[in-house]
């Protein structure tokens, strides 16, 4: 009698291990290859590749690497699967999409990228987020070119007539992008006409707000990354590096690294790291001759005391970033935060963080008009806050106009809770809605079952009305 193989189950995630009979099964395996391919962005070459052959056969000999056409295949067959799910989850659930788009660039090609996430409420109260549309596009990025493919995406996935907004980089081409977008949407399927269908990215803007910021200390800056670059250039260098580091006994055991100069917060990272060497990079000047990119002690000091103030607007940019949870209804209070900070620093005796500060807060200003309304409703839907907290901060921003500010927000709190209460012919239009399925079931009832099934709804509009009146007052 033949004796079998046991095997464990430890790639069922959530289950307990279980040791059970094992039977090699070839198509299985083809698939577990695609999926390790997938899961570690190794080159569909590897197939060729006569190690991994030779590694194959030892493991087991009765699995015969499949072609280079053959694993594509397997890995569209695998996309196409996990597409329907996608596709059939979006469609079905009750709630709005907010999209949000970005163009990325390959940094060895050079090549932009259109991603498209779809992020909703799904039936059972948990935040989902979907990548729907990952797409090579081809220069130039015009506002016509981007238009076409987000469209051409929201038509593939049958979502056009579900988006509540979509959230975009604060740019020129962004903005014209959406204006026309929104022409060839129907505006009356879009949440108050599509006025919050446009969101400008709040972690963006204020990328944006603080790298005019460090504008003030550029030279500086760029003295810092030459000396972080010069110093991880070679592995000889970076063991010099390290030598002095335990010479002078620093007891930081950070590593340095280069910042994303379109990226605020890498920057300030970077120049985080480099101040905890600052003796290092200083010592290390007098004995490397070709090392002449050395800030000086006035440029040390500038960063030092940027690092100090920008350590706020750092946790509030992870705050922002979060991918988990909705991040919304924190940006009100914290937004208002960075404001009342600017202003203390324009009263700073250092006058490099004056200029800084002044800089920072004629950009803030700009781009302030263009998200605090919605912002401010999310904060007032926010049980801790309310509208106490509009109040609050209004009046410290807007001493003398702060009870406007305040009535345009609740005014539009009213008007979104007037739409949802109402809705308009938008959700008659979405193929098998809730809309079309409940007249269906009107029609098999009788009259009192009707009169008591649009009472029931009427006393639910009616406890919510309540609730939303309380959370205004």
């Amino acid at each position: 009698m033949r004796q079998q193989v046991l095997t464990n189950n430890f790639m069922n995630k959530g289950r307990p291990p279980l040791l059970t009979s094992y039977s090699f099964d070839h198509e299985t395996a083809r698939k577990e290859l695609a999926n390790a391919i997938i899961m570690h962005e190794y080159p569909l070459s590897i197939v060729d590749h006569v190690g991994f052959k030779r590694y194959s056969n030892a493991l087991q000999p009765l699995f015969k690497v499949p072609c280079r056409n053959t694993m594509k295949a397997e890995i569209c067959k695998i996309y196409e699967y996990h597409r329907g799910k996608t596709m059939s989850l979006v469609v079905s659930n009750a709630s709005r999409l907010a999209i949000t788009t970005d163009m990325w660039t390959s940094s060895n090609q050079k090549k932009g990228f259109m991603a498209v996430t779809a992020h909703f409420i799904d039936d059972s109260w948990t935040l989902q987020s979907r990548i729907l549309r990952f797409i090579y596009v081809s220069c130039p990025h015009t506002k016509e070119v981007l238009c076409d493919q987000l469209l051409n995406c929201f038509m593939d996935w049958n979502i056009d007539r579900k988006i509540s907004s979509i959230t975009v980089d604060n740019c020129s081409t962004n903005d014209d992008m959406i204006d026309l977008l929104w022409d060839k949407l129907d505006s009356a399927l879009l949440k108050l006409g599509g006025d919050l269908f446009h969101m400008r990215c709040c972690a963006h803007i204020l990328n944006l707000i603080v790298e005019d910021g460090l504008d003030v200390i550029k030279v500086g800056i760029e003295k810092i990354r030459d000396s972080v670059a010069y110093w991880t250039a070679s592995q000889k260098r970076e063991e010099k590096f390290e030598e002095t580091v335990h010479q002078l006994n620093v007891t930081s055991t950070k590593k340095l690294g280069l910042d994303c100069a379109t990226k605020w917060n890498s920057t300030f990272l970077m120049l985080q790291t480099a101040l905890l060497y600052k003796d290092v990079f200083i010592r290390l000047s007098k004995q490397d001759a070709q090392y002449n990119s050395v800030p000086s002690e006035r440029e040390w000091g500038f960063a030092r005391d940027v690092c100090q103030k920008l350590n706020f607007f750092f946790k509030v940019t992870e705050l922002f970033s979060g991918t988990k949870y909705p991040t919304i209804n924190q940006c009100f209070p914290n937004i208002c935060e960075i404001r009342l900070e600017l202003k203390d620093w324009l009263h700073s005796e250092n006058q490099v963080i004056r200029e800084m500060a002044k800089r920072m807060v004629e950009n803030f200003d700009k781009y302030w008009s263009v998200v605090h309304g919605v912002v401010g409703v999310s904060a007032v839907l926010d049980p801790r806050y309310k509208i106490n907290v509009l109040e609050f901060y209004f009046k410290l921003l807007f001493p003398t106009s702060y009870k406007e500010e305040v009535d345009k927000v609740r005014a539009l709190c009213y008007k979104l809770l007037k739409e949802y209460q109402y809705p308009s012919s938008m959700m008659e239009g979405i193929g098998d809605s809730s809309s079309q399925s409940s007249s269906i079931d009107e029609e098999s009832l009788s009259k009192y079952d009707v009169y008591m099934l649009r009472e029931s709804k009427r006393i639910v509009l009616w406890t919510d009305w309540q609730h939303v009146v309380g959370v205004l007052l």
